[in-house]
């Protein structure tokens, strides 16, 4: 064990050379704040995930047609009322509802947008509860209604879509037709889906008469303990509807938990990639850690040959070299951390006023005494050769070193 007459000394040691410990320092912090901005953000997103899974679209199941665009981009793949009846009439399947989804042009004043619209069954409002959203101002849609819509949150904000905020009741001009504003849904967290806006399916088919029917989107609320065999009987019944073979499947049907575990599975690789690249520049430090130790030793034989003839041991020049090594590497790891919480609370304040609330941090005590013994660690593990090579210096070919 290192005692606190050994420690004073390597600190005076530290201070004494302090370009050369704030470079080697430098050189370990930036890799710390890179895996902790990284990791924290990563992390965030695994924890909305995970909030998703279990919110209401854990019993939802959803049929889209394959297509070479997302859905309301390529109407030449869509589905039709036919297989809405095929789902229905599955075993296992509660409720259906059909979605349409069309780029839209939407003009204010002079300014005009191309945003999706969305057309839904309000009597069965499936897509509101995979979303998880409800109404912040004004009113949802009602059966009947005609010329009327629901905005989604960005139109609340002035410059987010057009450069005034609108307001209820206001008039929104979409594909040429004036619509009234009766609310406003609550914030999702990501800009495409705040600026969606929502008609109910009856005025859609009015509005696009020319393509009615012809559905981008299908949402079934099933039965959540049986979801596998549920979908697969879907599958069976689409397949008849469309008159297709097994394996010749125009559509896909997936869980909505399964779908986010194909996108956290993608963000896995991201996350593990970005901490790969960000553990490589660790290593680096490592390498400079070590050579500054190195560098070290060579410039303090005499004074270990010194130390030896009064009584210090192998262990003792061990330790001291080792120690100054890892509180470099602690110091790095601190001041990495401080640096990294700056930096995405400062991201994070960017990508919320840009529409991305969804995208925030994720802070746990795990995460910034983990980051700091690993830059402590980093540091001690990369003086260990240099000081096991300084301990076994003799100690008169020390006294006798120029």
């Amino acid at each position: 064990m290192i005692n606190k007459e050994l420690i004073n000394y390597s600190l005076k040691h530290i201070a004494h050379r302090k370009a050369r410990s704030l470079l080697t320092i430098f050189s370990i912090f930036a890799g710390i704040a890179t895996i902790f901005i990284f990791v924290s953000f990563g992390w965030g997103l695994f924890d909305y995930v995970n909030e998703l899974k279990s919110s209401s679209g854990a019993d939802k199941i959803m049929i889209t047609p394959r297509g070479v665009g997302a859905p309301g981009l390529d109407t030449t793949f869509s589905l039709t009322e036919e297989d809405v009846d095929a789902v229905k009439k599955t075993g296992g399947v509660y409720e259906a509802s059909a979605i349409y989804s069309r780029v839209a042009e939407i003009t204010k004043g002079r300014t005009k947008k191309f945003v999706f619209l969305l057309g839904y069954d309000i009597e069965i409002p499936l897509i509101k509860e995979i979303l998880n959203i409800g109404i912040a101002e004004g009113r949802d849609l009602r059966k009947g209604d005609k010329n009327k819509v629901v905005l989604g949150y960005n139109y609340l904000l002035a410059k987010k879509i057009f450069p005034d905020a609108l307001t209820l009741n206001d008039n929104l001009e979409v594909q040429g037709e004036k619509l009234k504003i009766v609310g406003f849904l609550e914030k999702i967290g990501n800009p495409q889906d705040d600026s969606n806006i929502y008609i109910t399916n009856n005025y859609f088919e009015e509005l696009y008469s020319n393509s009615s029917k012809k559905y981008s989107q299908i949402i079934a609320r099933v039965d959540p303990d049986n979801i596998k065999q549920v979908i697969e009987r879907v599958e069976s019944e689409l397949r008849k509807s469309r008159n297709i073979e097994k394996g010749k499947e125009d559509f896909f049907v997936a869980s909505f938990e399964e779908l986010l575990g194909q996108f956290t599975h993608a963000l896995n690789y991201i996350v593990y990639f970005v901490i790969f690249i960000a553990f490589i520049s660790v290593v680096v430090s490592a390498v400079n850690t070590a050579n500054t130790t190195i560098t070290s030793v060579l410039e303090r034989v005499k004074e270990i040959g010194v130390m030896k003839a009064i009584g210090a041991q192998n262990r003792d020049i061990f330790a001291i070299f080792v120690f100054e090594s890892g509180f470099l590497g602690l110091v790095a790891g601190i001041i990495g951390i401080v640096i990294g919480f700056g930096v995405t609370n400062i991201v994070e304040a960017f990508l919320k006023s840009n529409g991305w609330g969804f995208l925030s941090p994720h802070y746990s005590w795990t995460l910034f005494v983990g980051c700091i013994l690993f830059a402590a660690f980093t540091g001690a593990i990369s003086g260990i050769v240099p000081a096991w090579k300084a301990s076994k210096i003799r100690t008169v070919n020390a006294l006798r070193y120029e």
